[in-house]
């Protein structure tokens, strides 16, 4: 019997056969390489026109006039500054083991959110973290359960402050009455009682995840809270201590308004409007809230002029 009666049907076929062509990606597989290789030059490029956009208006040098020359304050200054992105980045490390170089990320995170728009930092490191961070689940899911965590125990911290400030606001009369703040600090608390509620259906995490999660916001809150105040006492320390408290729940208000950025120079704004333009807490924390704006300019221009001409670094 000749050979080719021997060869299987399938070694036959693929004789005559012709070869089938390599099947192309799938779309959604493309789109998710677009994204993630798109994306994150995209915001950074924005954080850098955004930066240089608002460092026009600004008055550096009336700012640095100000500013103490204490060394006390400058590292006050810093802890404040970096408090929030070391502590997301100890959760992502636990939850992804996040590498060091995601700590940039999530500083250049919060910048974003801070000069470009509300939560535009998260959209900028769910790019990120596709691309550069061992995920475990779903990215976006954890980066939700994150944001919102830190929503609910800010709420919750907020109106703790709120009624502890009780007295200290009726006693300084900031030009409000105090009850109307106070319930104003109850119904922002009201959308933390919604997620509580619904715990199981919004959030993606173990419960012990969210537990860890949970108390790592509270102690970033609480020392950023401390901090502010302390960096507010080292600027101005004949102030009373009653000013601390008010100040303190005045700016986790202002921090609970969503989609704002500049959120310093907001708070900085209400207090010039209640206490008035010429007292000595309205110029200190004009001062603190521009100094602010100067690092997250500075900074951000840094990181996205760094990660546009050099991507091969962030990868």
């Amino acid at each position: 019997m000749s050979d080719a009666l021997h060869r299987t049907p399938s070694a036959a076929l693929s004789r005559t056969m012709p070869s089938a062509p390599a099947l192309p990606l799938k779309p959604m597989t493309v789109h998710k390489g677009l994204v993630a290789r798109w994306l994150t030059p995209l915001l950074s490029a924005a954080i850098l026109i955004a930066a240089l956009w608002q460092l026009r208006h600004l008055d550096v040098r009336g700012v640095i006039a100000m500013v103490p020359r204490s060394p006390l304050f400058w590292l006050v200054f810093a802890a404040g500054y970096l408090a929030m992105p070391a502590s997301e980045w100890v959760i992502y490390r636990r939850l992804w083991t996040l590498p060091a170089k995601g700590f940039l990320a999530l500083l250049r995170k919060r910048i974003s959110n801070e000069i470009v728009a509300g939560y535009s930092g998260e959209l900028y490191f769910y790019a990120w973290a596709r691309r550069h961070a061992t995920m475990v689940g779903s990215p976006f899911g954890a980066i939700k359960d994150v944001s919102v965590l830190s929503a609910v125990v800010a709420n919750v911290c907020t109106l703790a402050l709120a009624a502890l400030s009780w007295r200290a606001l009726v006693a300084l009369t900031l030009g409000t009455d105090a009850k109307v703040m106070i319930l104003s600090a109850a119904s922002i608390a009201l959308p933390s009682l919604v997620a509580l509620g619904m715990r199981k259906r919004l959030f993606s995490l173990p419960r012990a995840d969210l537990r860890r999660i949970a108390v790592i916001h509270l102690l970033r809150i609480v020392a950023t809270t401390v901090l502010a105040a302390a960096l507010w006492a080292v600027t101005l320390p004949t102030a009373p201590l009653a000013w601390w408290l008010v100040l303190a729940t005045l700016r986790m208000l202002v921090s609970r308004l969503p989609l704002v950025p500049n959120k310093d120079i907001v708070f900085a704004g209400l207090v010039a409007f209640t206490v008035g333009q010429s007292s000595q807490v309205t110029a200190m924390l004009t001062m603190i809230a521009a100094l602010w704006l100067i690092t997250h300019l500075l900074l951000g221009a840094i990181l996205a002029a760094v990660e546009i001409l050099n991507p091969e670094r962030t990868q």
